[in-house]
């Protein structure tokens, strides 16, 4: 009999046995529970170790009423089916959320980014983290209504109404003021007629990036530029990238905010005809690390994956195991400047 073979008959009772305790002492010792004498608690693990009895960890913490694992869910495009490695930003962030939970002892569970809505219902999850919820999304009032803790935006947490004062902790960012320091740098840089690309979806990010594009262009009496893609995918951005520079009077200044690949964007715009930043500049919202690495090198606008994640983890974990900590925190994008949307010598046109 191989030892493995050995090990994996190994019962709770034989190691009671082996010791000359009961059970329950034996999972006492085993736990750290009970008021056991410390030569007793040391001498099952001793017999346990030596038996090579490895205890059920998914059977002790659903006794406990624990599983110590943590959902993780993009609710950005619900309606596609698509996963997190298609997506810069996402693959960060949820590779950068497992390794946050892992150093408090806790898995992550990837929740499918489209689906029945009910999905999610019976999974035995201690916590989720909802990132980009739609309006008024089901998922974060579901769990907070079964008193599952939630970490997701104010926005979903005020929709969710009673359930969020006691379960529900935000990460958020200033969406507003970081779309601002975008078409700002862009104008300082000399451009006028700066086009956008966004998406349709409901959440906080897509939203109040494209009402502050509005309103910035309207302080300054100017027309949007602008197309909205239903769903993510590399061929809807090149259309889309292609309808804008096809215009009678072309923009000057593009801004991507649906995740795209740097070097496939710049040689679609090369093969469009235009240079960057020479006859357009280009500021894309990604977190593909190829930005800096491009020729030019693009200015990107960073919503700092690992920060996020870090945060979300440790304001899910602190109210799963009842300990006080703050109830969010307001994160500010970074915008990283690089040579694609530098000052190019330009003279500013008028309009």
């Amino acid at each position: 009999m191989s030892q493995s073979e050995r090990n994996a008959r190994v019962r709770l009772v034989d190691v009671a046995r082996a010791a000359g305790v009961s059970k329950t002492t034996v999972s006492d010792a085993l736990n750290g529970a009970g008021r056991l004498p410390a030569a007793t608690r040391e001498h099952v693990r001793q017999v346990a170790r030596g038996l090579g009895y490895r205890p059920n960890a998914t059977a002790r913490l659903l006794r406990r009423g624990h599983t110590r694992l943590l959902g993780v869910a993009a609710r950005e495009y619900v309606d596609t089916p698509w996963v997190y490695a298609d997506l810069a930003y996402f693959s960060q962030l949820t590779t950068a959320t497992t390794r946050a939970a892992l150093s408090h002892g806790y898995g992550v569970v990837l929740l499918p980014t489209s689906g029945p809505e009910d999905c999610w219902l019976d999974m035995p999850l201690d916590g989720v983290f909802v990132i980009d919820p739609v309006a008024g999304d089901p998922m974060v009032g579901d769990f907070l209504a079964a008193g599952v803790p939630v970490v997701s935006d104010r926005r979903a947490l005020s929709e969710a109404g009673s359930g969020a004062r006691e379960n529900g902790r935000w990460v958020d960012f200033d969406y507003d003021g970081a779309a601002r320091r975008v078409f700002d740098h862009l104008e300082a840089a000399g451009a006028r007629r700066i086009a956008v690309v966004a998406a349709t979806a409901t959440a906080c990010f897509h939203q109040r990036s494209v009402g502050t594009y509005h309103d910035w262009c309207a302080e300054r009496g100017r027309e949007p530029r602008i197309v909205l893609l239903p769903s993510p995918g590399v061929q809807q951005m090149l259309d889309a990238v292609r309808e804008l520079l096809a215009a009678d009077v072309p923009p000057d200044a593009l801004v991507t905010l649906v995740e795209v690949s740097p070097p496939l964007l710049l040689d679609a715009i090369r093969r469009l005809g235009r240079s960057v930043p020479d006859d357009l500049l280009l500021v894309c919202a990604t977190e593909d690390p190829a930005a800096s690495y491009t020729d030019p090198p693009v200015t990107t606008l960073s919503f700092l994956p690992g920060e996020t994640a870090r945060a979300a983890v440790d304001l899910l974990v602190d109210r799963i195991e009842g300990r006080a900590g703050d109830h969010g925190r307001l994160f500010s994008a970074d915008l990283r400047i690089r040579s694609s949307s530098a000052f190019s010598g330009r003279r500013p046109a008028l309009g």
